[in-house]
């Protein structure tokens, strides 16, 4: 496609995703009490991902679990800060967080790369859409396979 033409499919897939396709996502089991449980512990949780801030407000409204983070970032309709690294950069300035204090958890490797290039410490977690070649293909500071294991670790911590 030219740029014209891509744009035009963009907006026919958004056309569905947001009236039928954002609420066809699930939550993954024991997601709701990491989240829980990490906010127990003080932590002050953020959401960035490359889809439409506005649809991914949406989900975590659909799916009860907004009330967890204390802003979720997204691209911009306009293809805004789709790059990872350009949407972890902005995050860390709106919020002025200290990249040596703070986390990234992704489960592909552009979040990974997002992290790496912003100077925070990233978690590849297995139980997502990135395999393990590409996770590890980035040597992510830890790596869980398992949602279990993950939770783990933040109680040890």
């Amino acid at each position: 496609f030219d740029e014209a033409k891509a744009w035009q499919a963009v907006n026919f897939y958004r056309e569905r995703f947001k009236v039928t396709g954002l609420y066809e996502n699930s939550v993954y089991a024991g997601v709701p009490e990491l989240l829980q449980a990490l906010n127990e512990q003080g932590r002050t949780l953020y959401v960035a991902t490359s889809k439409p801030w506005e649809f991914a407000r949406e989900i975590a409204r659909h799916f009860a679990f907004d009330h967890h983070f204390k802003v979720i970032y997204g691209s911009e309709l306009d293809g805004t800060r789709t790059n990872k690294v350009e949407l972890i950069a902005h995050l860390l300035e709106q919020e002025g967080l200290d990249p040596a204090h703070t986390l990234m958890i992704g489960d592909r490797k552009h979040d990974l790369i997002g992290a790496r290039s912003n100077g925070v410490q990233a978690v590849a977690v297995g139980y997502g859409f990135g395999s393990r070649e590409e996770l590890t293909a980035e040597a992510p500071a830890f790596h869980f396979e398992t949602l279990a294991e993950l939770h783990q670790a933040f109680i040890r911590a």
